[in-house]
């Protein structure tokens, strides 16, 4: 029997902590926490981002997160709360459960993702693509 992804995420979000769109904006801007950008550069170019966020596409995680890897990001290495997000939560669900299979204990992820940012008002920063 194969799992399908609502079964997937309801195993995720029973392990992890949601954060509402205004619990998450209290957290912006702090030293002490990094807000994760997984969706692809597109989506960023196209809709902007959480400002300051870290831009983490899903499909590297993993290899970001794993202190052994070639492809290992300092930035995970921190002691800070991580705030993973996507466009409605679905991915940031599935990946903050595998952030925290890890080892980094301090991930949440924004229930609603980035659509319930902007829907919310969230200050929004532009992504200009790289040239």
């Amino acid at each position: 029997m194969k799992k399908g992804y609502q079964q997937l995420l309801a195993e995720a979000e029973a392990h992890i902590e949601a954060i509402e769109v205004a619990d998450a904006s209290t957290l912006q801007g702090r030293d002490d926490v990094v807000f994760v950008d997984l969706r692809e550069p597109r989506e960023r170019e196209r809709d902007g981002t959480i400002p300051g966020a870290f831009s983490c596409p899903r499909g590297v995680l993993e290899f970001w997160l794993d202190p052994e890897s070639p492809y290992a990001k300092p930035i995970f290495a921190q002691d800070k709360r991580f705030v993973f997000f996507c466009a409605v939560g679905w991915r940031s669900a599935l990946a903050t459960r595998t952030a925290q299979e890890m080892g980094l204990e301090k991930a949440c992820h924004l229930k609603g993702g980035f659509t319930a940012w902007k829907d919310a008002g969230g200050t929004v920063e532009t992504v200009s693509a790289k040239g």
